[in-house]
């Protein structure tokens, strides 16, 4: 990673941990500056610029997918943020955002999952652009068991809190924002999830 201040990278990287863990930003920078020297604004930097070189997801047997879908805020619009996870392992398989919800864009959101990972059955809470795109990939689709219902929403209210430390959504000045910042932010997110996922199980 480089970062203009050439603030050591093990001190980056405590810093996206402790926010990532669940502290502010500003509480995060407090945290960090008992070692080094930095602001809030240095971290949400960091945010932006760090772009893992391979999203680490472990090769284990891939279940099924369980599928969702939740609204977030970029400045002053709002976009669809997909995931799906693994039941098993709980990690996050892919994340995707987009400004519609609709049949074509979960279709081409899973097509793009299988081509990663392969063809497994679809778990998703129903929505009615779901069975469509599932029956033109040929995707066995079914609701949300308990359990399945459990774990992404789990992991969705994660990724909401997340956002939470930008205001509750993510900050935007550029009109017709092509999104890259969020892309950014997602990639990391994904990142750190499944390293720290993997270290529990």
């Amino acid at each position: 990673m480089i970062s203009r201040n050439r603030t050591p990278s093990r001190y980056v990287y405590y810093g996206l941990h402790l926010y990532f863990s669940g502290l502010s930003l500003r509480k995060a920078s407090e945290r960090l500056s008992q070692m080094y020297k930095r602001n809030h604004v240095s971290i949400w930097n960091w945010i932006q610029k760090y772009r893992p070189q391979k999203l680490k997801a472990s090769r284990r047997r891939i279940l099924e997918y369980i599928v969702d879908e939740t609204m977030l805020k970029v400045g002053s619009e709002y976009i669809w943020l997909w995931v799906a996870i693994e039941p098993a392992n709980r990690q996050i398989l892919a994340l995707s955002i987009s400004k519609e919800r609709n049949m074509f864009v979960a279709e081409r959101y899973l097509s793009n999952l299988i081509k990663v990972h392969g063809k497994h059955p679809v778990s998703t809470d129903g929505g009615t652009w779901y069975p469509m795109a599932c029956q033109f990939l040929k995707l066995d689709h079914h609701i949300h068991s308990s359990y399945e219902k459990s774990v992404i929403e789990r992991t969705m209210q994660y990724i909401k809190d997340r956002t939470e430390s930008f205001d509750d959504y993510f900050p935007c000045r550029v009109k017709n924002c092509k999104l890259k910042h969020v892309h950014n932010w997602l990639r990391l997110f994904i990142d750190y999830h499944n390293r720290e996922i993997k270290h529990v199980n």
